[in-house]
């Protein structure tokens, strides 16, 4: 949740970088209003209690002093009902304010470039050369339905569109590319963790999911638990109104989960293959830091995840994300996108936030710094998306004759 302090010191500073991120300039100004009314409730009830101060004490000399106290308590018994009554107000436009800043997306950093889509992000840097292939490469559903891989119409019959049934290598590799990756992540210190495919509304409301994008998520009927869209949000609600100490930081973490996303994509794109699906796996990293350490361990993330993709020998691109396209709670991103010979293009396959003391604001999560608590700093990022790896290994590793070569790092996990 946006800082409302900050609001109420610089509220037309705060509007001013909002509006760069696409928050509509009305909902802010109804912002602005509903915070001058909980001042306003506020002034009024500091008036009444210390009033209310003020005769206490009087009543008291008036006992000691043997005065008649009956039109004096009046006024006490009355201001008192007066008390409760702007004190009940104040309570109301306290949770209407933060109702209504729930729905404001996080402040972007002053470093995220300007821009309308993902068409004008920023190209920081290519890691490897994509490949020349002597003949056309296929895309990876060809390749998938050719060597039995993934069957796209046995899922489709299990559930709906956007689900696939892996079979054999494909099946094998899925594993092989979780494992080598939690290995990976373990040894770049990150802690491996396990953690529930099912959370509550508090966990998805503390990362920023909720309550905005509440059609996209998977939800349990009659039941106040949704199907994890990312690890993201069980993995940083672990520690959901905690405070830590300052030695226990940072925290890092790396979990596998399958996520669910009812949301798969624009209308009509991607609609074959494995690119944009309702279920999908990812192995995750999250990490919990004090302030100071949150962009060196920003940096060290994007290193782990492109790190992972240079071992499997994928080229990939590393940009930064403009202000069009960055998402809720992040206040700034780097996406990697992995080359796609099919495809003939980038796309994306990692992308790693820092929401500074946002989410942290919103599930309440402290560390003791010194005689105070402050707000860690959150960061996530996917380390990664496992169905597009293996897509890009198909793509990549494609033969002439529509075989598929096994990355040399993958071998000991398949036994070979």
């Amino acid at each position: 949740m946006i800082d409302l302090k900050l609001l109420q010191k610089d509220f037309d500073g705060l509007s001013a970088k909002l509006i760069r991120k696409g928050v509509d300039a009305t909902l802010l100004e109804n912002l602005k209003t509903k915070n001058e009314e909980l001042k306003v409730a506020k002034n009024n009830f500091e008036t009444l209690q210390a009033l209310q101060n003020s005769m206490s004490k009087e009543f008291g000399v008036y006992k000691r002093e043997g005065k008649d106290i009956t039109e004096l308590k009046a006024k006490v018994d009355a201001n008192k009902i007066q008390i409760t009554t702007v004190l009940d107000i104040q309570r109301q436009k306290q949770e209407e304010l933060e109702a209504m800043a729930m729905a404001i997306p996080n402040v972007p950093d002053d470093s995220v470039p300007d821009g309308a889509d993902e068409n004008d992000n920023i190209e920081l840097k290519r890691v490897l050369t994509p490949k020349e292939f002597s003949f056309t490469p296929k895309e990876h559903w060809e390749l998938a339905e050719q060597n039995g891989w993934i069957d796209f119409e046995r899922g489709v019959k299990l559930a709906t569109s956007r689900f696939s049934v892996s079979f054999g290598m494909g099946a094998k590799l899925e594993r092989a590319l979780i494992n080598f990756m939690l290995n990976f992540n373990s040894q770049r210190g990150f802690d491996e963790v396990s953690v529930p495919a099912l959370v509550n509304r508090t966990a998805l409301e503390g990362t920023g999911q909720l309550p905005k994008f509440e059609d996209d998520l998977y939800k349990m009927d009659g039941q106040e638990l949704f199907l994890i869209p990312t690890a993201e949000v069980p993995v940083t609600n672990l520690y959901q109104d905690e405070i830590l100490a300052a030695d226990e930081l940072p925290k890092k973490m790396t979990a596998y989960t399958s996520c669910f996303r009812k949301e798969a994509g624009a209308a009509g794109r991607d609609t074959r293959g494995m690119i944009r699906q309702h279920q999908f796996h990812k192995v995750e990293l999250v990490a919990l830091s004090k302030p100071e350490e949150s962009e060196a361990i920003f940096d060290e993330m994007v290193t782990c995840a492109s790190d992972i993709l240079t071992a499997l020998e994928l080229p990939h691109r590393i940009v930064n994300l403009c202000t069009g396209d960055l998402g809720f709670s992040a206040a700034y991103t780097t996406d990697i996108e992995v080359w796609l010979p099919g495809q003939n293009t980038y796309r994306e396959i990692s992308s790693i936030s820092n929401t500074r003391e946002f989410q942290a604001r919103r599930a309440k999560i402290r560390y003791k710094d010194g005689k105070k608590n402050s707000m860690v700093h959150t960061l996530n990022g996917s380390s990664l998306a496992v169905g597009r790896t293996l897509v890009a290994i198909m793509e990549n590793y494609q033969n002439e004759d529509g075989s598929i070569d096994i990355p040399e790092v993958l071998k000991p996990y398949l036994g070979m």
